[in-house]
């Protein structure tokens, strides 16, 4: 059995789904209440993956374990130390953590530094284990989704700063094989998109997906500073806009590490539009 923690997220509700489709019996585990029509071999259960004692009937007789921090989990919560021994006492062998890029690029960034302590703590915790470290996520796109479709219009700053964005889809894919193969034990995986692509660019493949014109609309870093201040912690405001106006040459590398795992190459931004295009109409 396989536990899977934040499985309706961007990257867990698919994870699940492939994990299922593959076999699998899965304990899903999120703080919302199971769905209405759970895919055939998945166990919901609510859970906190802040508060070890709501998981551990969820890590009974698994073998394997995907952890996922989010929201305020990325910057406070209990000890890495007591989710892991948690895993080790309900015997889970193989455990599969989504960390950062920026946990190896800006080792210095407040803003990831719980990422870096469970990175530390999977390291040391005596199970087989997979980190990986996917950059940004195309799925960011869906914070321009409502000014899409209320005014066909992208506001976004540093529009011609392109990084390689991954679909989260590719990184469930790549958590999926982790889960399930052997070989990956050890490893830690840099996860990108097969291609660089800017906020203009992204408007474009939105804008042609569409099939109407759909403004850019450039912010200034105090703009988007003021954009970002009501839905993201202060502390964590002024990297996130580092990384997106001034990358480091490591950010903009693209990895070999999804095909390499997967057999075939990242999607491409405008393969998540596609896909995903019912939001933005």
């Amino acid at each position: 059995m396989i536990t899977v923690t934040g499985a309706t997220g961007n990257i867990g509700r698919t994870l699940v789904e492939l994990l299922s489709g593959a076999g699998e019996e899965v304990t899903a585990v999120s703080r919302q209440p199971q769905p209405a029509h759970p895919a055939a071999g998945v166990r919901w259960a609510q859970g906190d993956l802040g508060d070890t004692a709501s998981l551990r009937p969820a890590l009974e007789g698994a073998r394997a374990l995907f952890v996922l921090l989010g929201g305020e989990l990325n910057s406070r919560g209990e000890s890495p130390k007591t989710l892991l021994d948690a895993a080790t006492d309900a015997g889970v062998e193989r455990i599969v953590l989504v960390s950062s890029q920026v946990s190896a690029t800006r080792p210095d960034a407040r803003s990831h530094a719980r990422l870096r302590e469970f990175e530390a703590a999977v390291r040391t915790s005596g199970r087989d284990f997979t980190i990986l470290r996917p950059g940004g996520f195309a799925s960011n796109a869906f914070a321009w989704a409502e000014t899409v479709r209320t005014k066909r219009t992208i506001l976004a700053p540093f529009g011609d700063v392109a990084l390689p964005v991954v679909d989260p889809a590719d990184i469930a894919a790549v958590a999926a094989a982790a889960l399930r193969e052997d070989g990956h034990a050890g490893r830690t995986y840099e996860l990108t998109g097969p291609e660089a692509i800017g906020p203009r660019e992204q408007a474009a493949a939105i804008s042609e997906a569409l099939g109407e014109e759909v403004t850019f609309v450039e912010l200034s870093r105090e703009e988007a500073h003021a954009h970002l201040a009501r839905f993201m912690p202060e502390q964590v405001i002024p990297g996130t806009l580092d990384i997106l106006g001034h990358p480091l040459p490591a950010e903009l590398t693209i990895s070999p590490d999804m095909a390499t795992v997967l057999g075939r190459p990242a999607a491409p931004f405008h393969a998540w539009v596609a896909r995903n295009l019912p939001a933005f109409r």
